[in-house]
């Protein structure tokens, strides 16, 4: 069971009790599966890093930014203990840059890309007037990151530095993400009014 899907949702809804976090993990598990499938990778690895990659934030938030201690240590640390494979937990410390851990696979390198970038498509989506990702566009997004007002928690250099790692232009890393959640805009509460 360890390393499924299956078994990321049982820890998500043992340790995620916000709901906005909930939905931020299903956002980038959906952002990861759909580029895992671009990339004919294993969509349902990729999918599960996503939704267990801030399984320790709401417990273990790490203001301080330890690289060995609370998120996203305090997860991987548990992970490691039920056996979850190497390449996850590797993944998932990856995608904080205080942990100090290489980005080299296509999977490290994607998480840390649509991370924060998931979050913001979302803020965009949900400040507009139908609450809908199916509206949202590229020229938004991009209008919204020029505004440091604007979902201020979301760091706008990681995604920058994120569609740089993947070497792709961040247009299209955009137009992917959103493309992404509009494919699940219903569980994610995009979906509109």
């Amino acid at each position: 069971m360890v390393n499924s899907y299956a078994a990321a949702e049982a820890l998500l809804a043992e340790w995620v009790q916000s709901e906005s976090l909930r939905k931020h993990c299903l956002a980038v598990s959906t952002s990861m599966r759909h580029m895992a499938q671009r990339q004919q990778a294993d969509a349902e690895l990729w999918a599960t890093v996503g939704l267990i990659h801030d399984l320790d934030y709401e417990r273990f938030p790490n203001a301080a930014q330890s690289p060995t201690a609370e998120h996203p240590s305090e997860a991987v640390r548990v992970l490691r203990e039920l056996g979850w494979s190497e390449e996850i937990c590797r993944a998932i410390l990856s995608h904080a840059d205080y942990c100090h851990v290489e980005r080299i696979t296509p999977m490290e390198k994607t998480l840390y890309a649509v991370d924060e970038l998931s979050g913001f498509v979302t803020a965009v989506a949900l400040v507009r007037p139908d609450k809908s990702v199916h509206s949202v566009e590229v020229s938004s997004v991009k209008k919204k990151m020029k505004d440091k007002a604007f979902a201020r928690a979301v760091n706008r250099d990681d995604i920058l530095r994120g569609a740089q790692e993947l070497d792709v232009p961040l247009e299209t890393l955009i137009e992917e993400v959103i493309m992404a959640l509009r494919g699940n805009a219903v569980a994610l509460g995009l979906n509109g009014i």
